[in-house]
């Protein structure tokens, strides 16, 4: 099943942008609030500071999790043995950010964030009754005054010809968080895995907005909302030598927050960023 492009305007987008969701682990919205003009902005400042020395000076903190993360420490997705192709640096209201690059991008943390609550309810109103009593809470209140909302700045850069045979730019995996809000990027890779094992483009025309489910959606739902497996293919011909910038917003609970009997937020972070090899 294809993921279908859905009107944020529409009177029935609420609903069938769910249906999507459980249907394919994936919705796409057109016509939402985030606007292209910010979007295209903060990809020029990024782009520009990933190309800048100034990077270094904000170097990753193993604690905190903010701050830069160069190639050579990236993620490498569980079951793979290359690290990702891929540059980021982890955006926090709490954490250091390059001051010149500051308003802008906390403007549009707040903006998605805002966005990204309302979402949330659109997914409790659309969960079956046997699905939503499980709940620990209402969902969008478990992001109330969350610390750990993550907006990961991604810069993928071009190709040289000397990467590892079998790395790939995102090799195949699932996010941890209840959802990712994701602009489309400026350049396309981005693919989702079907329940039959088939690799499907994600329609990533400018000003798309790209929504999937992540692992804590997965656990809060037993499992009726599917975190689906994706990936970023590397570019081929003359789309290797370009860089691509993409901006996703995980969006994770509070701390303390139940997702199951089995795991709070904390508990399902820690497990999983040992499994990426971040966090020992």
């Amino acid at each position: 099943m294809p993921v279908e492009v859905i009107d944020y305007t529409s009177p029935d987008a609420a609903k069938r942008f769910v249906a999507s969701l459980h249907n394919t682990g994936f919705g796409v919205l057109i016509n939402h609030p985030i606007k292209q003009e910010l979007v295209n902005s903060i990809y020029q400042q990024w782009f520009d500071f990933f190309h800048s020395e100034e990077r270094h000076q904000f170097a990753f903190d193993p604690k905190k999790q903010d701050g830069y993360f160069s190639a050579d420490i990236s993620e490498t997705a569980k079951g793979h043995k290359e690290k990702d192709i891929k540059e980021y640096f982890h955006v926090y209201p709490w954490g250091r950010i390059p001051e010149q690059l500051k308003a802008e991008i906390l403007s549009y943390y707040q903006l998605t964030s805002a966005l990204a609550a309302q979402l949330l309810d659109w997914v409790e109103q659309y969960s079956p009754a046997d699905i939503a009593q499980h709940y620990s809470e209402p969902l969008s209140q478990m992001i109330k005054n969350t610390p750990n909302t993550l907006l990961r700045v991604l810069h993928y850069p071009p190709f040289t010809g000397n990467e590892k045979p079998g790395a790939i730019r995102a090799a195949a995996h699932e996010d941890i968080n209840l959802l990712t809000i994701l602009p489309a990027a400026n350049e396309t890779g981005l693919q989702v895995q079907t329940k039959t094992g088939d690799w499907l483009d994600i329609p990533a025309n400018f000003g798309n907005l790209i929504i999937n489910i992540g692992d804590m959606l997965q656990e809060a739902s037993q499992g009726y909302f599917p975190s689906t497996s994706h990936r970023v293919i590397n570019p081929d011909g003359k789309n290797s030598g370009k860089s691509r910038i993409s901006l996703p917003l995980f969006l994770h609970p509070r701390s303390e927050v139940k997702l199951s009997t089995r795991h709070t937020q904390e508990s399902y972070l820690l497990e999983r960023l040992r499994e990426l090899g971040v966090k020992s």
